[in-house]
C-alpha cells in the first residue's frame, strides 16, 4: 500500500513548479509553509512573479530547481566540452572560466571564487600586506561596510575609512585631500546601495590618479562591473586598466549560480589563491557554478548594453507615470539610470507597496515592482526598491509602462 507521501508527490511536483510550496526557487526545501507565515507570503510573492506575463526581469533564483537544472543541461554543451573530466580543487572547467575571466578583462591572471566576499577579503588583505598598510579607504554604503557584518576587520585585521558619505563614489579633491593615509582605494561599480551609480569616466580616471599619488593600489567592487561599460563609452580591458585588481560577480547580471573571480597581476593572484585556500574556499568541485558563469558571459553579456537603454526608457516612462499619478511625491533615481538597475522611492509603508505589486501581478499578469523595503535614509515613512531591466523588460513600451504605474497606484488606495 502507498503511503501519504507517495499519493501526494504529484500534486507537490505541481506546487513546486507553480511557486507556491515551499519547495520552490531558493528554498532548499520540500514543505509546506504554515498560512500566514513569513515563508508562505515569500512563496506567494515568487508564484505571482513566476507566473506574471509581463515583467522587467526574470532572475534565476524565481525557477525551480528543476528549471534551473535544465537550463544549466540545455545550454552547458555550447560553453564546455562535456567529456572532459569533472574539475578537482580549480582544474577543468574551473581553470578554463579564470582564462576567460583574465582575457576579457585584460589582466595577467584571475582565480575563482565561491563567493565575492570572500574573494574581497582576500585581495584586500593581499595588498594591505604589500603596502604595509592595512588601511581601506571605501565609501560607507559599499558592500564590505553594509553587509558583511564588519568582516573586514574581524577577520583579515583590515581598518576602513571613508573619504566621502555623499551618496556617490569620492571625488579626486577628496581622495586627495583626505586627511589619513590608507594603503587601498576600495571603488564600488557601481555603488549600488546609492542607487547603482556611477562618475564619468574622465571622474573615475582622476579619482584613481589621486589614489595613485598618495601611493595607494586600487582595487575595484566590479560585482556589477560588467553593465558599467555603456557608461564610460569604453571596454571592460580599458575599464579594468584603471585598477590594480577587479573582482566580478558570475551571479549578479550574468544569471550564474554562484560565484565571483578575481583579476589582477599574477604575482597577486597566486597569493590569492593560498589565501583562498586558508579562507575555506578551495572547493573539491565546483563545475556547476563554473559552467553558469560562462553560460551567462556568452549569454548576458552581449545583451547589456540593450538592457541598459531599456532601463533609461522605462525609468523614464516611470517618472512620467508618476508624476501624472494621486502619489504626493517620488524620486526615481538616477535618472537617467547609469546602467540597467535604478531605484524608486515612494512615501508609503513597504510592505503597502510590497504588497500592491503582488495584487498587481496575480490580478493583472503585470508585475511592476518586486518587494520594497524602508529607506535607511530620509524621513520616516519612505521605502524604496530596485528596479532591474533584463531580458523580458525589453517589450515594454513607454505607454505600457505608464499603464502600470496607473494600476499599481489605484492599489495603493
Amino acid at each position: 500500500m502507498a503511503d501519504r507521501d507517495d499519493q501526494a508527490r504529484p500534486q507537490v511536483r505541481d506546487e513546486v513548479r507553480n511557486g507556491t510550496r515551499e519547495g520552490s526557487p531558493g528554498s532548499g526545501q520540500d514543505r509546506e509553509a504554515d498560512p500566514g507565515s513569513e515563508q508562505a507570503e515569500r512563496l506567494r510573492r515568487v508564484g505571482a512573479w513566476r507566473r506574471a506575463e509581463r515583467i522587467l526581469a526574470r532572475p534565476p533564483a524565481d525557477r525551480t530547481l528543476g528549471e534551473q537544472l535544465a537550463d544549466l543541461s540545455a545550454y552547458a554543451a555550447s560553453v564546455a566540452d562535456l567529456d572532459q573530466p569533472g574539475d578537482v580543487y580549480g582544474n577543468g572547467v574551473v581553470a578554463d572560466l579564470e582564462r576567460r575571466i583574465a582575457g576579457l578583462l585584460g589582466m595577467e591572471a584571475a582565480a575563482f571564487f565561491p563567493t565575492g566576499t570572500m574573494a574581497q577579503q582576500v585581495a584586500l588583505r593581499c595588498w594591505a600586506a604589500r603596502t604595509g598598510n592595512p588601511t581601506v579607504a571605501l565609501h560607507p554604503l559599499a558592500h564590505p561596510e553594509v553587509h558583511e557584518r564588519g568582516a573586514l576587520g574581524a577577520v583579515s585585521g583590515l581598518r576602513t575609512v571613508h573619504p566621502t558619505s555623499e551618496p556617490r563614489l569620492p571625488t579626486a579633491e577628496e581622495i586627495r585631500d583626505f586627511a589619513e593615509p590608507f594603503g587601498t582605494l576600495m571603488l564600488e561599480l557601481p555603488l549600488r546601495d546609492a542607487g547603482f551609480v556611477l562618475p564619468e569616466w574622465d571622474e573615475l580616471r582622476d579619482v584613481v590618479e589621486a589614489a595613485r599619488e598618495r601611493d595607494a593600489v586600487v582595487h575595484f567592487d566590479g560585482a556589477r562591473l560588467w553593465e558599467c561599460a555603456p557608461r564610460f563609452g569604453r571596454g571592460l580591458p580599458e575599464i579594468a586598466a584603471l585598477a590594480d585588481s577587479v573582482y566580478v560577480s558570475f551571479y549578479k547580471t550574468l544569471g550564474g549560480i554562484s560565484g565571483a573571480a578575481l583579476a589582477g597581476p599574477e604575482s597577486l593572484i597566486e597569493d590569492a589563491r593560498t589565501w583562498r585556500h586558508r579562507y575555506g574556499g578551495q572547493l573539491f568541485q565546483q563545475f556547476p557554478a563554473a559552467l553558469a558563469a560562462l553560460i551567462g558571459l556568452e549569454r548576458e553579456l552581449p545583451k547589456l548594453e540593450s538592457y541598459v537603454a531599456q532601463a533609461k526608457v522605462v525609468a523614464g516612462a516611470l517618472a512620467e507615470g508618476l508624476a501624472e499619478s494621486a502619489v504626493p511625491w517620488f524620486r526615481v533615481h538616477p535618472e537617467p539610470p547609469h546602467t540597467h538597475q535604478f531605484q524608486v522611492w515612494l512615501p508609503y509603508p513597504a510592505d503597502v507597496l510590497t504588497e500592491a505589486g503582488v495584487r498587481q501581478a496575480e490580478e493583472t499578469g503585470v508585475a511592476l515592482f518586486r518587494n520594497w523595503r524602508p529607506a535607511a535614509a530620509g524621513p520616516p515613512g519612505m521605502a524604496l526598491t530596485e528596479v532591474t531591466v533584463a531580458e523580458a523588460g525589453l517589450e515594454w513600451t513607454e505607454r505600457e509602462v505608464r499603464s502600470a504605474v496607473r494600476d499599481f497606484v489605484a492599489r495603493l488606495a
